[in-house]
C-alpha cells in the first residue's frame, strides 16, 4: 500500500504541536507548583498527629488554618489558575498527540506502532493519558511539571532522534501479534514511568528540603505510585508473554536470551518484587520507592540502549 504523504505530513504536524502544547502546559504547571498554596502545612500537621497518635501521647487540637494576607491569597489563587489550564493543555495535548498517531496509521496503512519513532510516541502517550487519569483521584495538578518533563523530553528525543519517514510495515513485523505484543508493551511502559517519576518526588519528599514543602504528602506520594504501578505490571505482564508467544511463531522458540528479552524480563522481575515486598513484607517508604525508580531506570534503558545500541533480533524496531 502506498503511504498517504499529506497525512503523513499532517501527523508530523499534529506531533510537534503535542510537544509544544506539553511544553506550554508545563510552564503552566510550574507556576502553580511555585506560588500556588496546596495545604501542605496542613498535611503536615496530620502526619505529626498520626505520629502522635500512634505513640500514645495526648494530642492537642489541631490549630486553625492560618489565613494568608490578601495578596497572598490572591497571588496563590491566580496560581491555581494556571494550574487548571495546564490540566486543559494537557488533555488539548493529548488530542493532538492521539490525532499524530491515527494520521500516521492511515498514512501507512498500519497500527502506528511499528518503529520506535511510533513506539515512543505511543509510550508517552500512555504516560500522560495515566497522569490524567491520577488527577481525577487525587488534587496534585501541580506535580504535572514533573511529569511532563520526561515526556517532553522522550518526545524531542523520538522526533529528533529517531524519526522515521512514514512506511509501510517491514516483512519481519506483519503480524497480527504487533497489534496485540507492542501496545500492551506500551502501554505497560509508559503506565510505569509515572510511579517512576513519583517515586523520585517521595524521596525528595522524606529527605525534606526546602523546597519539598510544596510537594503533596509522602503517603500521598507512595499511594500514587503504588497503585499505579498495581494497574501497570498486569499490562506489562501480558505484554511480556505476547512476545514469547510471537517469538514461538516467527523463531521458533519462546526464549532466546535476546538483549531485549533479557532486559524486559529484568524489568518484569523488578516490579514484581516491588509488589511483592509492599505486600508480604510491608516495605513502604524509601526502599520501596528505590525498587520502583529501578524499574523505571530499566524501561529506559531497554528503550534507549538496548534498541539503538545492542544488537539483536530486534534491530529491526529502529527502521
Amino acid at each position: 500500500m502506498p503511504v498517504d504523504e499529506t497525512l503523513s505530513t499532517y501527523s508530523d504536524w499534529c506531533y510537534g504541536s503535542a510537544v509544544g502544547v506539553y511544553v506550554l502546559a508545563m510552564l503552566f504547571s510550574l507556576v502553580d507548583q511555585a506560588f500556588g498554596r496546596h495545604g501542605t502545612r496542613q498535611a503536615e500537621r496530620t502526619e505529626r498527629t498520626r505520629e502522635l497518635v500512634g505513640a500514645g501521647a495526648p494530642v492537642e487540637p489541631p490549630e486553625p488554618p492560618e489565613r494568608p494576607e490578601p495578596a497572598t491569597s490572591g497571588r496563590a489563587e491566580r496560581a491555581r489558575r494556571f494550574g487548571r489550564m495546564a490540566v486543559a493543555l494537557t488533555v488539548l495535548g493529548v488530542g493532538l498527540h492521539v490525532a499524530a498517531l491515527v494520521l500516521r496509521g492511515f498514512a501507512t496503512g498500519r497500527v502506528p506502532w511499528s518503529n520506535m519513532y511510533e513506539y515512543g510516541a505511543t509510550l508517552c502517550l500512555a504516560a500522560v493519558i495515566t497522569w490524567l487519569v491520577i488527577l481525577r483521584r487525587f488534587a496534585i495538578q501541580h506535580l504535572s511539571v514533573w511529569v511532563l518533563l520526561p515526556v517532553i523530553v522522550l518526545m524531542f528525543l523520538g522526533g529528533v532522534v529517531l524519526y522515521t519517514e512514514a512506511a509501510p510495515v517491514q516483512p519481519a513485523l506483519q503480524s497480527y501479534w504487533l497489534v496485540i505484543h507492542v501496545v500492551s508493551i506500551a502501554l505497560g511502559s509508559g503506565m510505569v514511568l509515572v510511579p517512576g517519576v513519583v517515586s523520585v518526588l517521595y524521596l525528595i519528599k522524606v529527605r525534606k528540603p526546602e523546597w519539598a514543602g510544596r510537594l503533596p504528602a509522602a503517603d500521598v506520594l507512595d499511594q500514587v505510585a503504588y497503585r499505579t504501578t498495581v494497574f501497570a505490571f498486569p499490562i506489562y505482564t501480558a505484554g511480556v508473554i505476547f512476545g514469547a508467544i510471537w517469538a514461538e511463531s516467527a523463531w521458533g522458540r519462546f526464549w532466546g536470551w535476546d538483549p531485549k528479552e533479557v532486559v524486559a524480563f529484568v524489568a518484569w522481575i523488578v516490579y514484581a518484587a516491588y509488589l511483592h515486598s509492599r505486600a508480604t513484607a510491608g516495605w513502604r517508604g524509601g526502599r520501596a520507592a528505590a525498587i520502583n525508580i529501578l524499574g523505571a531506570a530499566v524501561m529506559v534503558f531497554n528503550l534507549f540502549f538496548i534498541n539503538l545500541v545492542v544488537a539483536g533480533l530486534h534491530s529491526y524496531a529502529n527502521g
